[in-house]
């Protein structure tokens, strides 16, 4: 690829077309999690969170039990220190079916719903060569997202909250080198409106991704989807499940490049003694998502 090529077809990550989906709703929501997340050591109370958030203690109380379906207060305990390993005492999650799924096909896959199909080997070797990726941002509880796709679906789907827009957008654009890329608000729409469905509803219309990736990758991401929503794994047991149990450290290098987070729960991947491990998108935003779910699961 040519200097003038690479110039042109370098997208400007700090522009947004259209508005996000819920905007008011979801903007509340991340500056909810974020000032919970912040200060959770402290233990703020439900007048402090809801002072942070410009809305008075009632109104705070009501929005965020609704969305979440829990109080504030009972949220703010699923992100203590020790949540993690309270989860992997009581949700743990054996993926002894972790593999009945196929790997090419419309498929429904747990309660996120996915229908989903995965390239070829070769496609991912060519580097995204001849593949058109449009992208746009939206806004979600979880802070400002980049969401990719090409005509078989969701390609990508990354947090920016703390690693900016900028390395954002580089992070993605670097896993199809040779992939020409287009923002794109209106063929990201109903992608992102298909998102915001998921964060609402367990019920809602499936989200269709299409996945790149190697097949040793591939296994590692069809089981992450079988962690039902509110539980969680290990790196090990993910492992085991795929038929590779001494491949621990190599199940939690594609647990890290999953494109798709999110909808790819691979922040419910815990390591073995109940550590959070990594997050590539950030500990904050696992920490959120976990909680998140933790609370709906309860509710």
């Amino acid at each position: 690829m040519t200097a003038e090529t690479l110039a042109a077809n370098t997208p400007d990550p700090t522009t947004s077309h259209g508005p996000a989906p819920d905007p008011a709703q979801y903007a509340l929501m991340a500056a909810a999690l974020d000032y919970i997340e912040a200060n959770r050591e402290a233990q703020p109370g439900l007048d402090e969170v809801a002072e942070a958030v410009g809305l008075s203690p009632a109104h705070f109380q009501r929005s965020f039990s609704a969305w979440v379906g829990v109080s504030p207060k009972r949220y703010l305990q699923y992100l203590t220190l020790d949540h993690s390993r309270r989860l992997l005492a009581e949700r743990f999650t054996v993926l002894d079916t972790a593999l009945e799924v196929g790997l090419s096909g419309p498929s429904r896959l747990h309660d996120l719903f996915l229908r989903w199909e995965a390239m070829t080997p070769g496609d991912y070797a060519a580097g995204g060569k001849g593949l058109e990726i449009a992208w746009d941002w939206i806004g979600t509880p979880f802070g400002e997202a980049l969401v990719m796709a090409t005509p078989k679906g969701v390609c990508g789907l990354a947090f920016a909250e703390e690693m900016g827009r900028h390395a954002t957008m580089a992070d993605m654009r670097a896993r199809w080198p040779d992939a020409t890329f287009r923002q794109d608000a209106a063929a990201i729409a109903p992608h992102a409106a298909a998102i915001s469905a998921q964060l609402a509803s367990r019920t809602a219309e499936p989200v269709r991704l299409g996945l790149h990736g190697t097949p040793f990758q591939i296994k590692v991401w069809e089981a992450l989807l079988s962690i039902p929503s509110g539980q969680v794994t290990t790196y090990s047991e993910i492992a085991r499940a795929i038929g590779h149990p001494r491949a621990v450290r190599a199940v939690g290098s594609a647990v890290g490049r999953n494109p798709v987070s999110w909808l790819i729960p691979c922040h419910r991947a815990l390591r073995r003694d109940g550590a959070l491990g990594g997050y590539h998108w950030g500990l904050p935003v696992k920490r959120a998502l976990l909680a998140w779910e933790s609370a709906r699961a309860e509710a």
